[in-house]
């Protein structure tokens, strides 16, 4: 019984989790998968692989259709093999959320530019389809360790980094449901609003005319507001590999770029 009675083993390239206390997840989806975990009573669970996630004892984490991969140090010599489940919408759900989405042109246009609007959950729960398991035994969890209690220390930590990971990534809830987000976004192609997709006017080939036409003055625009996520461009392009300073790349950048972001909205 190594893990039930010995100390956790120091990992080495553990995945180092974003959040330093407190709670899990930045963005309305992150916070709403650890709220959906809570609401299923695995509130100490959690807490228990809060201090796991955050010491690095997370090796690796991916996902796939309907699948959560993982390994975790333990206090034994191995890490530990980690497999979550969700289970995958069939082709003919598929098919509802699709059409439900292009029927909705301003959220289908922010789903094209990668964001992740929360008026989603709501256009899917009109359709009887939920993105987040809606009860603890739609969410299959099996860890390699001794410990009974499920889910132990070591699904803990990865439901806690799973929270992170979907930050980077909303379209990996989509994943987690069968489908890629290149498969999700091909029925919303063409869906923009009109004044978004119609052609513009050819530029002119000589170029004497090519201020012409224009009013004197450019209209002002109105107040820029930063964007509520943080460094969303570092965030999306996720772990740098040849980062080998010890304060994570995000974290090194993020203060910079939101100042620089501050700036901006402060002169536009």
């Amino acid at each position: 019984m190594w893990e039930r009675y010995g100390r956790r083993r120091q990992a080495s390239g553990g995945i180092q989790a974003r959040s330093r206390r407190g709670d899990f997840g930045e963005t309305w989806w992150g916070r709403r998968w650890m709220e959906t975990l809570e609401s299923f009573g695995l509130d100490s669970r959690l807490a228990r692989g809060r201090s796991y996630a955050r010491a690095g004892q997370v090796l690796t984490l991916t996902l796939e259709p309907g699948l959560i991969r993982a390994s975790v140090q333990g206090s034994a010599p191995r890490p530990y093999a980690i497999a979550m489940k969700l289970p995958q919408l069939p082709p003919v759900a598929w098919e509802r959320v699709g059409a439900a989405l292009a029927q909705e042109p301003g959220l289908a246009a922010q789903l094209l530019n990668g964001e992740l609007p929360s008026e989603v959950e709501a256009v899917l729960a009109r359709i009887g389809i939920s993105l987040f398991p809606r009860n603890l035994h739609e969410l299959s969890m099996d860890c390699r360790c001794p410990d009974y209690a499920i889910p132990c220390k070591h699904l803990a930590a990865v439901c806690c980094l799973l929270a992170e990971e979907l930050d980077r990534d909303p379209f990996g809830l989509f994943l987690l449901r069968g489908k890629t987000r290149d498969a999700l976004l091909e029925p919303l192609l063409g869906t923009a609003p009109p004044e978004l997709s119609a052609p513009s006017e050819p530029l002119p080939t000589d170029p004497a005319r090519f201020w012409h036409g224009l009013p004197a003055s450019l209209p002002t625009l109105g107040p820029v507001e930063p964007p509520p996520l943080s460094a969303p461009v570092i965030r999306r392009l996720g772990p740098f590999p040849l980062w080998r300073v010890e304060t994570p790349l995000f974290e090194a950048l993020a203060p910079v770029l939101d100042a620089a972001t501050r700036k901006l909205a402060e002169d536009a």
